[in-house]
C-alpha cells in the first residue's frame, strides 16, 4: 500500500477546503465564464483580474493577503 508524505496530506487537506468553499474552477465553470464574456479574450482576462482582486480582499482577512499559488 502506498503511503503519502505529510506535505502531500496537507496539500490534499487544502484542496478539500478549497473544494468545499467553491474555490476550484471546473471545466464547466470555465466554459460558463468564457461564454458569458462572449469568447472575447480581453473581457475574459479582465474578469479574472477583477476576481483575483476580490479573492485577495477576502483572503487577506484570514491569511494576511497571501494566496498560495499551489491550488
Amino acid at each position: 500500500m502506498k503511503q503519502i508524505t505529510n506535505k502531500e496530506y496537507e496539500e490534499f487537506q487544502k484542496y478539500k477546503t478549497y473544494k468545499l468553499n467553491g474555490r476550484i474552477l471546473s471545466p464547466e465553470g470555465l466554459r460558463f465564464i468564457i461564454e458569458a464574456n462572449e469568447y472575447d479574450a480581453q473581457k475574459i482576462g479582465q474578469y479574472f483580474l477583477e476576481m483575483l482582486l476580490k479573492i485577495r480582499e477576502r483572503t487577506s482577512k484570514y491569511d494576511g493577503g497571501q494566496i498560495d499559488g499551489n491550488f
